[in-house]
């Protein structure tokens, strides 16, 4: 690329028209000076110093149209006098290091998080007394701990409570424990296997008869068939250590679920189940008199 022609340089402004072929027309490159009253161009500059302090107009000779402009020194990250310019040092945050350890690369315009703004909440544990068993006071959904292995969705039954007796009673009633017996308010009851050699075929016996029982206080008759849902489906291959835990939770719309070891067993729906197995626990002959009588302590604190 050659100068065709330039102003003269007695009127201190210099103008420099360059030309150069494309494939497909011929486009022109006029440097004119930036405006600085204080600055002059002598007749004695170079051309790299003309050019550092001119700026770049491409003109498409067709239309005329100027298609960009910009300082040629600075379009590739050079001052005027040549020299690079300086870059802020980057700070790497640890994401971003682990990233570049990894081989992983952040997709453009995602954001990498500094640090982690919730961190994980601490969780806290109660120990049962006489077995030395711990249960933690808070559920990953939420459920709070009332009594030993005894949780519930305290927010749905405020609700419940609140709209039925408008203030709390000096003590739990027999009235308060029947309106969560019958509510779908969500519930879980945890139990955990203390001894090494339980089989999974005694607890499904002992489960079935309690749960029978339950069932035969409520509607005056007995209905196996629907006791046996819960624990029937459990396969006598699952091993029970000490330790193991079984969770049968009231889910919302009266379903009764069934984990042990983590795997889910069964899921039925059906109020008369639900209403019979919270029974078990707060109804008037509970398995746990003293976890009964906790549970209905922390009722009245929801008011």
């Amino acid at each position: 690329m050659h100068p065709i022609f330039s102003s003269p340089a007695s009127t201190y402004k210099r103008t420099i028209v360059f030309i150069y072929p494309s494939v497909t027309s011929v486009y022109f490159l006029i440097f004119v000076p930036k405006h600085n009253s204080h600055h002059q161009i002598m007749p004695t500059s170079t051309m790299d110093d003309l050019i550092s302090k001119t700026e770049m107009i491409e003109i498409e000779p067709t239309t005329g149209v100027a298609i960009k402009a910009e300082t040629p020194r600075e379009e590739k990250g050079l001052n005027a006098t040549g020299e690079k310019s300086a870059e802020e040092p980057k700070i790497e945050t640890a994401e971003e290091e682990e990233m570049r350890n990894s081989g992983k690369q952040p997709i453009d315009g995602d954001h990498v998080p500094k640090e982690e703004e919730k961190k994980e909440e601490k969780v806290h544990f109660e120990t049962e007394p006489k077995t030395g068993v711990t249960f933690p006071v808070k559920l990953d959904d939420g459920k709070q701990l009332n009594a030993v292995g005894l949780y519930a969705d305290n927010a749905r039954l405020k609700e419940i409570l609140e709209s039925r007796f408008g203030k709390a009673p000096t003590k739990p009633t027999e009235a308060m424990y029947q309106s969560v017996i019958d509510s779908d308010a969500g519930m879980r009851v945890r139990l955990v296997i203390v001894f090494s050699n339980l089989t999974m075929t005694r607890v499904r016996k002992n489960f079935d008869e309690g749960l029978g029982a339950s069932i035969k206080k409520l509607t005056g008759g007995k209905n196996d068939e629907l006791a046996k849902k819960v624990m029937g489906e459990a396969s006598d291959d699952i091993k029970l250590t000490s330790g193991s835990v079984v969770e049968i939770s009231r889910l919302p719309g009266y379903i009764l679920q069934t984990k042990v070891v983590g795997e889910v067993v069964s899921k039925v729906e059906s109020e008369l189940l639900c209403r019979a197995f919270i029974n078990m626990y707060l109804g008037d002959d509970p398995f746990d008199k003293e976890a009964k009588d906790r549970f209905g302590m922390s009722l009245i604190t929801l008011f």
